[in-house]
């Protein structure tokens, strides 16, 4: 493995860590912070950037949470905010594992682009829309909310409004 590579593979671990901490879901400024106020990191770690200009410390983690969206211990939300799966609220993940979990996608990328070389035909999706689900099959979203622990709806609401653009959510009570 190249130490470009191996560098990155040390923040898989505490990423899912930070992301337990702030309460399963936080934007990638919190993730990132909240990893170096739990490690301790040192400015030089902090304040070093790529060739780019790119600040090096969040690069890493950047790539560290698509291993594990890869991986399925993260969602992949496309308005920037990362959360644990199932799977990832129960992982833990040392710098050996990580090493396993970059090899098996690196190898499934490779073969994916050998296969796409070989002119392989690719499936494309279906482009009919799902069937509609009668409405009566879905539970109202009042009731979902009311059945849910006063835990659970502050997770929800703080995971709502980091998906509308919130940053440092804080949780302040957990009372009814």
């Amino acid at each position: 493995m190249k130490k470009q590579h191996a560098e990155f593979l040390k923040w898989f671990g505490p990423l899912l860590d930070a992301l337990r901490d702030l309460g399963d879901s936080g934007k990638p400024v919190e993730v990132s912070s909240k990893i170096a106020e739990n490690l301790k990191l040192p400015d030089s770690i902090l304040d070093s950037t790529t060739k780019s200009g790119v600040k090096r410390f969040h690069n890493q983690v950047a790539w560290a949470r698509q291993y594990l969206v890869w991986e399925g211990l993260l969602d992949s939300s496309k308005f920037g905010t990362w959360i644990l799966t199932e799977k990832g609220k129960t992982t833990t993940i040392n710098e050996v594992q990580a090493g396993a979990i970059f090899k098996k996608w690196v190898d499934i990328h490779q073969k994916a682009r050998k296969n796409k070389n070989d002119d392989q035909i690719l499936v494309e999706p279906d482009e009919n829309p799902p069937e509609e689900f009668e409405e009566s099959s879905h539970p109202e979203l009042i009731d979902i909310l009311q059945s849910l622990s006063p835990n659970g709806f502050e997770k929800v609401c703080k995971e709502l409004l980091r998906e509308s653009g919130f940053e440092n959510v804080v949780v302040t009570g957990q009372s009814h």
